[in-house]
């Protein structure tokens, strides 16, 4: 039995955490799975939502105020008093705000207004800079304000418009989650927050998590999804939501990631986009000759958005990889980037202006670098 527990660290983390993990580090709440969900652990769970802002044990639905108290006004206390909140315009408020060490293990929200207006932010171990910044829709892989049903194990969007994440989180410190509301107008989320305190292993590292947007994306330059990541960890994915700017093929481009002093040749290149993302031949249906959309545990292109013949006339895809059993590695430096590539005239390639947008996932040890400025409001519009 000397290897069980590399084993169950291959199935457990998919290669997230150290796979020379010891039963402490594989028992500890941390890693749950159906392999062993049956070992006890004297980790203790918690929960915050509108019902218990605090997640504090036996504080849960004891509101006397909320966006339901009208609704309950003849039940009274504990009955579904507060289930959400209300977040006027151009406010910031504080989701979460708990003691360590501990992890987060599941986040799931209903986010009212528009997607890309509504800004989720973590920071770990009381650090000023988020370790996690990006627009609500694009973080749960559904960047284009319309909902897209997905399957995969980190991120599931489920009907009607249910954003569920389980990419694990720990933190030794503290952890606070926050969410803006950059819109002109006021929304309302529903929220919970399901965590675990206990123990975090010496090995695990923190997740991060950025978004960008190039709109148009200039002639002849690489897409860059990830720079300036300054530590030792590991990319563990990306969304993207890829608006196409001209007529036909658009995926011809290569992934290129550049690990640990890599300048002008990156040490992984790939084939083409669609084969980054999983997918071959252009993602389409060789009986209908239309676009094919997937989901699966770990990749997929999700939605196809495609023009109405009036004024939504472009073509717009999201897509997602996620590196959970092929991890990449670094140990001091990684960029990421993405070339944009259709077809011209002549058989040649032609490099394309489109419009992308990426959310990528990596762990790493802190500090990290300061990520870009975020884009304003009409940066991130979506028309």
């Amino acid at each position: 039995m000397k290897n069980s527990n590399v084993l169950l660290g291959l199935f457990i983390a998919g290669g997230l955490i150290s796979t020379d993990v010891s039963s402490q580090q594989t028992f500890n709440g941390l890693n749950m799975n159906l392999g062993n969900l049956s070992r006890l652990s004297h980790a203790q769970t918690r929960s915050i939502s509108a019902e218990n802002f605090s997640g504090e044990k036996g504080k849960g639905g004891m509101a006397m105020d909320g966006t339901g108290a009208r609704a309950a006004r003849e039940l009274g206390q504990s009955w579904k008093i507060s289930p959400s909140i209300k977040i006027e315009a151009k406010k910031l408020v504080t989701l979460a705000d708990i003691q360590g060490p501990g992890a987060i293990q599941h986040i799931w929200m209903t986010p009212s207004g528009h997607w890309r207006y509504s800004i989720i932010r973590c920071y770990w171990d009381g650090e000023t800079e988020p370790s996690i910044e990006a627009p609500v829709g694009d973080f749960f892989a559904c960047g284009w304000g319309q909902y897209s049903q997905i399957n995969s194990l980190p991120i599931c969007v489920n009907p009607g418009s249910a954003f569920n994440c389980y990419w694990e989180m720990p933190f030794r410190k503290s952890c606070r989650i926050t969410f803006e509301n950059i819109d002109e107008e006021p929304m309302v989320l529903y929220y919970q927050i399901d965590y675990t305190l206990t123990e975090v292993p010496q090995d695990a590292a923190y997740l991060h998590c950025q978004f960008r947007r190039s709109n148009p994306l200039p002639y002849k330059t690489d897409y860059v999804i990830l720079d300036d990541v300054k530590g030792w960890g590991q990319y563990v994915g990306v969304y993207m939501a890829w608006g196409v700017n001209n007529n036909g093929w658009w995926g011809e481009g290569e992934i290129k990631f550049f690990i640990d002093g890599d300048e002008k040749f990156p040490t992984i290149c790939g084939t083409g986009t669609e084969d980054y993302f999983c997918g071959s031949y252009g993602f389409e249906n060789p009986e209908t000759k239309q676009y094919q959309t997937y989901t699966t545990p770990y990749s997929g292109l999700s939605q196809v958005i495609k023009p109405d013949g009036v004024y939504n006339s472009q073509m717009r895809f999201g897509l997602y990889r996620w590196h959970i059993m092929d991890p990449i590695r670094f140990e001091k430096d990684l960029k990421v980037t993405m070339q944009a590539l259709g077809w011209r005239s002549g058989g040649r390639y032609l490099p394309l202006q489109d419009d992308i947008s990426s959310t990528v996932f990596w762990y790493q040890t802190e500090p990290h670098a300061k990520f870009p400025k975020l884009p304003d409001k009409d940066y991130l519009e979506i028309r």
